[in-house]
């Protein structure tokens, strides 16, 4: 399928060339656009469901950048599976007042992917396009698990990758990085401070940035989370997803995705999903912006959480996220770490294996319905990120 780039903030248009990376213009990040106006919705349902899940996200290959002959680098992510939370599970949802099982709660099990999060996804479509346009070696600023996901891939490729950590970050991390042959260094500050050392790296050897939104195909990876949920569910959309925000490529890429189904012509509903941005109240640029109005996102100062994933103080994508937000009538709520450490315990009890990050989601899911914007019936899907072993 051809494919071109296009800004997200401006809307420029550009050719898909190698190493492509923030719009020339307004240095906004790109998406990737597809002339979906040639695709047979209809028939395109029936090849995915032919292929079923032994293809793992890349079923989807049609709506993905891979042009004709062209294999992708794969370690077979994706085909996750999409979990019922049913009554069963009541007593372990904590406070019987949430009302959660009047909803139809779905739990989307990204631990299941080869490095154990859903950063799979995003570094395989990231790593084989770049691999396919010539890139040679790899960089990218980590809060823990894209920084091994990257490594595994690149690895996959054949090519070197350097990852760039906060000194703080779990030393499991770390040891599993370089385990899979990356080349690892800690940095005293955020994941902004990494990003910083690994743009210099990138000027300084040519290697390929592949931080998040800094290049344009992470995701389209992350988007077939959507897919597949949507798949999952019968070829209908869910009303509501909860969603762990900290750069938001999987929000943005869910977001898109259903715009693309839309266009096909494939799924129920797909144009009425409200999503919503779940951050830990110590980093909650997203939060704020939405509640303030924003269009973009302010920097949060003194970021604090044990939820890694989420300490992202600012995120390149802001105002692809809060679009998002607001174009599907969703919002975004702010939970406690302790929160989210006690949900995802919760998960654990109903045989999920949580991050804290995904357990913030159902801490969310609760949160939002007490404040009446989940209603009785409706079909809301929670993001388990990644395993709870990451950490």
């Amino acid at each position: 399928m051809s494919f071109y780039l296009e800004c997200g903030k401006c809307g420029r248009r550009m050719e898909a060339v190698s190493g492509a990376a923030l719009c020339p213009a307004c240095a906004k990040p790109l998406l990737v656009r597809y002339d979906l106006s040639r695709l047979d919705g209809a028939a395109l349902q029936e090849i995915w469901e032919r292929r079923g899940c032994d293809e793992g996200m890349w079923r989807f290959r049609e709506i993905l950048p891979l042009r004709e002959g062209e294999e992708p680098v794969t370690l077979g992510e994706g085909a996750t599976p999409l979990l019922p939370l049913g009554r069963s599970d009541a007593g372990r949802r904590g406070d019987p007042d949430a009302g959660l099982d009047e909803l139809a709660l779905y739990v989307k099990d990204e631990g299941r992917n080869p490095t154990g999060s859903f950063k799979d996804r995003g570094l395989s479509a990231a790593v084989t396009r770049a691999a396919l346009d010539g890139v040679t070696r790899f960089v990218v600023p980590s809060a823990g698990n894209a920084g091994v996901s990257l490594a595994t891939y690149a690895a996959r490729a054949g090519l070197p990758a350097r990852v760039y950590l906060p000194v703080d970050t779990p030393v499991q991390v770390e040891r599993r990085t370089r385990a899979a042959g990356g080349e690892v260094r800690q940095v005293e500050g955020l994941i902004t401070d990494c990003g910083a050392a690994a743009r210099r790296y990138a000027r300084r050897t040519g290697a390929f940035d592949v931080s998040t939104l800094r290049e344009p195909y992470r995701i389209e990876g992350k988007k077939t989370m959507m897919l597949e949920i949507v798949q999952a569910l019968g070829w209908r959309a869910p009303d509501a997803i909860v969603y762990p925000t900290g750069g938001g490529t999987g929000l943005i890429g869910s977001w898109k995705a259903l715009a693309e189904l839309e266009a096909l012509g494939i799924a129920t509903g797909s144009g009425s999903t409200r999503m919503y941005a779940v951050q830990a109240e110590g980093c909650a640029p997203i939060v704020r912006a939405f509640r303030e109005g924003w269009a973009e996102a302010e920097v949060w100062e003194e970021p604090e959480t044990s939820a890694y994933g989420l300490r992202v103080p600012a995120a390149l994508g802001d105002f692809l996220i809060l679009r998002a937000l607001r174009e599907s009538g969703g919002g975004a709520v702010a939970v406690t770490d302790e929160e989210a450490r006690l949900a995802a315990a919760e998960l654990g009890r109903a045989g999920i294996s949580a991050s804290i990050e995904g357990g913030a989601t159902l801490a969310a899911a609760r949160q939002l319905r007490k404040e009446g914007l989940l209603a009785d019936g409706e079909v809301v899907v929670l993001f388990n990120t990644a395993h709870a072993l990451v950490y």
